[in-house]
């Protein structure tokens, strides 16, 4: 193996977040405009392409790989990509392979990804309401989604729930959704809303504190802290009522930056060393150089150098730009 990953304060880089496509069956209101404007597919890398960076990460120590969107499950032949890192779970090489839904081809796709070597997903669920689920992603398909995530249990797949909390549209339906996820044998994670990207609305509106809805919920529940960690910025609790998990994902009220221990690239090779920074380096142009392994290393040597110690997320004023242009869509989550 080449040497670790190790970046400038010390942290051990072990997991890649790999956007495989900007684009999105859904339209949630939090993320990105009605009316996206999506990257021209010439600019998207090959599935070859991003094998070779995997491989390159694979090699300098990164022993997880979640795969994101967008949605991933919109890119053709996904599957071919899935299988190849899949083959590395079975020769050692990665100690695990995720993936990041909406859930909509859940019920298409849920039995090649266990076959291929996936074992949990996140789904990200915001409302059981079909209303509010409707208002909130600009499509009514929640009955899909529901059925996918059931043929993701059938399959073997374990499932964690990912939900938004948002001021006015669904803080009052968080504990109704976390007594459904428990009582079906999946865990959650609370997520703050992120300033990233232009919306329709405004985040000063939608956000809410993940220390307030903690301090609702423990009106109804006994919450156990624990030491678990999965990889990812989440951090557990023990419901003592449900036995299940429940993760609080705080960028806003409690700064996780210091155990970040994981890079993003996008479907274009970008890699951005910090979700809330726009600092860059371009892989694109390594992976298609004559000598794709020693440049695409090189770019990782100087992505090391280059990643922040802390994200600038911020929301406190109305009209304030977001922290990056850039939507979630195209870095992934």
């Amino acid at each position: 193996m080449d040497s670790p990953l190790v970046d400038g304060f010390g942290r051990n880089i072990t997991y890649l977040r790999l956007s495989v496509t900007d684009r999105c069956d859904l339209r949630c209101a939090y993320c990105m405009a009605e009316k996206m404007t999506f990257l021209p597919k010439s600019e998207i890398l090959s599935l070859e392409e991003l094998e070779t960076i995997c491989a390159a990460f694979i090699a300098r120590g990164v022993r997880k790989i979640r795969l994101t969107g967008g949605e991933p499950l919109v890119r053709r032949d996904i599957l071919r990509l899935v299988r190849s890192l899949g083959d590395c779970l079975d020769r050692g090489e990665l100690e695990e392979l995720t993936l990041t839904t909406n859930g909509v081809l859940l019920e298409k796709y849920a039995r090649d990804l266990k076959a291929a070597g996936i074992k949990r997903i996140n789904v990200s669920l915001d409302s059981l309401d079909a209303d509010v689920f409707a208002r909130l992603t600009r499509r009514n398909v929640l009955g899909q989604v529901l059925r996918g995530m059931d043929a993701a249990r059938n399959a073997g797949l374990h499932i964690k729930i990912n939900t938004v909390a948002l001021r006015n549209v669904n803080e009052t339906e968080i504990p109704s959704i976390l007594t459904w996820a428990h009582g079906h044998h999946m865990d959650m994670t609370l997520i703050e809303v992120m300033p990233m990207g232009e919306i329709d609305a405004d985040r000063v509106d939608q956000y809410v504190p993940l220390t307030e809805i903690r301090e609702g919920l423990e009106k109804k529940y006994t919450l156990l802290d624990t030491l678990l960690r999965t990889g990812g910025p989440s951090r557990y609790v023990r419901v003592r009522e449900t036995g299940g998990l429940l993760g609080f994902i705080t960028p806003l009220t409690n700064n996780f930056c210091a155990g970040c221990n994981r890079v993003r690239v996008t479907c274009t090779g970008r890699i951005y060393m910090c979700l809330g920074r726009d600092d860059h380096l371009d892989l694109r142009e390594a992976v298609r150089s004559e000598n794709p392994g020693r440049v695409i290393h090189a770019a990782l040597d100087k992505a090391m150098i280059a990643k922040p110690q802390a994200h600038d997320f911020s929301i406190r004023e109305r009209k304030a730009q977001p922290a990056t242009r850039r939507h979630m869509s195209v870095t992934g989550g």
